[in-house]
């Protein structure tokens, strides 16, 4: 099976460097195509990707095609790939708010996977949610999911209205935690702490309280009463955070972000 990685950026890479060192891709089976004159230049000096400079022929050679390019990018893409495709192939988008309906007009294909990974695929820590169109097979699916799982882990989910969810909580989710992070950073240097101490005390108690959430069956809640004696400093913390309705916050940002991803599909149609 020969994969084909259109756009080489951030997450396309990321997805092409994971899906290489897994045992499901053949050395030179994973195909690159990238605008950037210079990044295919880059790409090209390492000898596990097979990196094309024409475009037609890339999707010619390739049985997977992953999407990784900006959302307003898609239909100048879908234009250009289009007299190349055979009914065969299959698409995996990686793109935020692209509707299978979309993609399927746009391309004359039926096979069509839509993903929503995250940032921490870079470390191999990636959470992937994904959904496919009736003409994909179970044995296409199951075949993608491993290509997904090499960055982290894959999620099938019903329909692609839970991909846009999964958009509110996992996709866009790591900002939600940087942004705590840098809150708690910043109060820390403002008690006086070295930078470097505030970002170990900042990572490693954020490490520490996920390692533990993922190792029982305990819930948050059930984590934060056993640290938040009574009258005591956590106790003095969260309730300053209900006083001020942090939760509703978070929940108004998960659901801010899902209602962007519904939006950015309608305007691709």
């Amino acid at each position: 099976m020969k994969v084909l990685m259109i756009g080489a950026g951030n997450m396309g890479l990321t997805f092409a460097e994971g899906m290489v060192a897994s045992p499901h891709i053949k050395k030179r089976h994973l195909l690159v195509y990238d605008k950037s004159d210079d990044l295919r230049a880059r790409l090209s000096e390492d000898d596990r990707f097979l990196v094309f400079d024409d475009l037609g022929a890339a999707v010619t050679a390739a049985h997977v095609i992953f999407v990784a390019v900006k959302p307003h990018h898609s239909e100048e893409l879908f234009a250009d790939i289009k007299p190349y495709l055979s009914p065969d192939q299959i698409i995996v988008s990686l793109m935020a708010g692209v509707t299978l309906d979309y993609i399927a007009e746009s391309t004359g294909l039926t096979k069509i996977i839509r993903a929503m990974p995250n940032l921490p695929a870079k470390v191999g820590k990636g959470v992937t949610a994904f959904t496919e169109t009736e003409a994909v097979s179970k044995i296409e699916q199951m075949a993608v999911r491993n290509l997904l799982d090499s960055t982290g882990v894959a999620i099938h989910v019903e329909n692609e209205n839970y991909i846009n969810k999964s958009t509110g909580i996992s996709g866009s989710g790591p900002a939600y935690v940087f942004y705590f992070m840098q809150s708690m950073l910043e109060a820390a240097l403002k008690m006086g702490f070295s930078a470097n101490d505030s970002k170990i005390l900042v990572s490693n108690t954020f490490e520490g309280a996920v390692q533990l959430f993922k190792e029982s069956d305990l819930a948050p809640e059930g984590w934060i009463k056993r640290v938040a004696s009574k009258g005591g400093t956590t106790e003095a913390a969260i309730d300053s955070m209900k006083d001020n309705d942090v939760s509703a916050q978070i929940k108004d940002a998960a659901y801010a972000a899902f209602e962007r991803a519904v939006e950015l599909g309608q305007e691709t149609k």
